[in-house]
């Protein structure tokens, strides 16, 4: 699959098979995520895999920051009922991997340059996963973004999850992309008026 074709036929897949990803193939597309652009080259990115019962940990990290985000202080029983939903919700795929960033901390850095790299490895991983013939679909949301799931995976003070890709093998076909023109998006700035 050429660049062109891969940029224009991924589309989100939600629905994937419970079937084993070979290691092989989920290292390429950590791989292909390395290759983001960075500013000054801090490969902010950090790779979380989790497969099999792995997937329960973040389970346990999606009860316990909906419980904070809530403001809950759950007794056991609401924690359990918390875990169950999260369970669920991490068997979707037989592989997650979960993409944080951990920016340099210097004056010179911008964290949203940071962010940005990041967002670009995750990219570039779908991308690859694409090229594979997997499916692959990005959540985040507000759990993803909380502090108490940065620091569940050990991300440092400035560290933030930015997304959980959920990989698996296609268990239907995904439906035709549509975008607006790039015309209707776009300006084009070929002289300068004082």
């Amino acid at each position: 699959m050429n660049l062109s074709e891969a940029i224009r036929t991924r589309r989100s897949v939600g629905a994937v098979k419970n079937e084993e990803v070979p290691r092989e193939q989920i290292e390429r597309i950590l791989e292909a995520g390395t290759w983001a652009p960075n500013h000054r080259k801090t490969e902010p990115w950090r790779f979380f895999v989790l497969q099999g019962e792995g997937r329960s940990k973040l389970a346990a990290a999606m009860a316990d920051t909906e419980a904070a985000e809530k403001g809950l202080n759950p007794s056991p029983e609401e924690r359990e009922e918390l875990l169950a939903s999260a369970h669920k919700k991490v068997m979707r795929a037989p592989v997650i991997i979960a993409v944080g960033c951990d920016p340099v901390d210097s004056p010179k850095i911008i964290p949203l340059e940071e962010t940005l790299a990041v967002g670009s490895a995750i990219q570039n991983m779908l991308l690859e996963a694409h090229a594979l013939g997997l499916g692959t679909v990005w959540r985040s949301g507000s759990l993803c973004y909380h502090p108490l799931m940065a620091e569940r995976f050990g991300l440092g003070a400035n560290g933030q999850m930015l997304g959980f890709i959920y990989l698996g093998y296609p268990d239907r076909e995904p439906g035709q992309g549509t975008r607006e023109p790039f015309e209707s998006k776009t300006v084009w700035i070929d002289t300068f008026d004082h």
